[in-house]
């Protein structure tokens, strides 16, 4: 398997793909890897890092089926992107012009976590591993909200 491509590697749609590049670039500080750009000039393929993650991006194809969420009015599919510094990453990102659904916080499984949404629609839960805990504490954090099984 190439060093760059994990066992999942997200392939985003996005309208207006070239924006998008540059929007994470700025946003998530993304190193633009390669692109493909057809002779009418969208996007076919590009591959991004984002922070150690690889992630694909094309623009829409509708001759192909392939749609953003924008189509859609949204997306049913969220990204969990590791970070060294959430904080520092959603700051980033709301002043490149990402929404923030969820400012930064700790959570009872030990990542301090936040929801970010991109101006292309989709959805970014980003976090930073900040204590291991173990399953038995998580339970008593949460309480009887979940069982964990």
């Amino acid at each position: 398997m190439p060093e760059t491509r994990q066992a999942c590697t997200p392939y985003l749609c996005c309208r207006g793909a070239a924006r998008a590049l540059e929007f994470y670039e700025k946003a998530f500080g993304a190193e633009v890897r390669q692109r493909y750009v057809g002779q009418d000039g969208r996007i076919g393929h590009a591959e991004i890092g984002v922070e150690g993650a690889t992630l694909y991006l094309a623009d829409e194809w509708p001759e192909e089926g392939v749609f953003s969420p924008e189509k859609f009015g949204g997306t049913g599919v969220s990204i969990l992107l590791l970070v060294r510094d959430v904080d520092a990453f959603v700051q980033r990102a709301e002043v490149a012009g990402a929404g923030i659904e969820r400012g930064p916080r700790n959570e009872p499984h030990g990542d301090r976590s936040a929801i970010v949404r991109d101006p292309f629609g989709h959805r970014w839960f980003v976090a930073t591993p900040i204590e291991k805990v173990s399953t038995e504490e998580v339970q008593q954090r949460i309480g009887d909200d979940f069982r964990i099984e």
